[in-house]
Formats: structure tokens, sequence, C-alpha cells
């Protein structure tokens, strides 16, 4: 799984078996370890509770909440994009999930395996 921040922005790209683990057990997760022994922990699990799309920061830990409808129409569907914005002080904090696309130029050192077959692939764009 893949977080990126920038500003008030925060999306999440997964892979295939990422999709397949919160489509089953209904949580994923990875964590980003820091010299010292601290870690950012990101976590994207579904909720049975109806409602809105929600994250928390607390104890190193980010954690994503979609309900459980959202997570099923995402994950059993071709639907490749879930997102919405959170009040926050100052302003709104934009959340963005999406699928996680093979590159159509492969990178070195990169290994896209588990990644979804790109839609543009044959088509000769050259974008990720």
């Amino acid at each position: 799984m893949k977080l990126r921040i920038k500003g008030n922005a925060l999306r999440l790209r997964l892979t295939q078996g990422e999709m397949r683990t919160l489509a089953h057990e209904g949580r994923v997760e990875s964590r980003t370890e820091f010299p010292g022994g601290a870690a950012l922990v990101y976590r994207l699990s579904a909720s049975n509770e109806t409602g809105d799309i929600s994250v928390t920061y607390s104890d190193n830990c980010i954690e994503f909440v979609l309900p459980e409808a959202h997570v099923r129409g995402w994950c059993d569907t071709d639907q490749v994009t879930v997102s919405a914005e959170c009040v926050v002080p100052g302003g709104t904090l934009s959340l963005t999930f999406e699928k996680d696309f093979a590159c159509l130029v492969p990178r070195p050192g990169e290994d896209e395996t588990d990644h979804f077959p790109h839609p543009d692939a044959g088509r000769g764009s050259g974008r990720c």
C-alpha cells in the first residue's frame, strides 16, 4: 500500500492483493520504520457502521475507515477511486483511495507484479 501526502491531501493506492485482504479481512496496513525505533503506521479498515469515510491520526497511526458499502463497491467492481473530504481546522482534508495500476513504461527496480493492469496498456501513452 502506498501513501502519498501532499499538503491537505492524502492518497492511498492498493495492489490487487491488498484489495483482496481488505475485502476478506476488513483491514490492510503498512508501516514505515524510522531510525531510533519510531514507525508510522497507515491502516485502511472497513466499518460495519453506516456513515461517512473518516480518518484519524493517533499514536503515529493514520487510520482510514470506509463503510462496508464503499469497500464492497470498490473491491467488487471496476471502480478505481473512492474519495471524500473531511473538515479540519482551516479547511478540508482530501482523502483518495485508488487501485494501484502498473506503469505503462517499466521502471528499473520497481516490482509491479501485483498491480492492476493499466487501462491504457497497449495505447502507448507513457504515463503511470
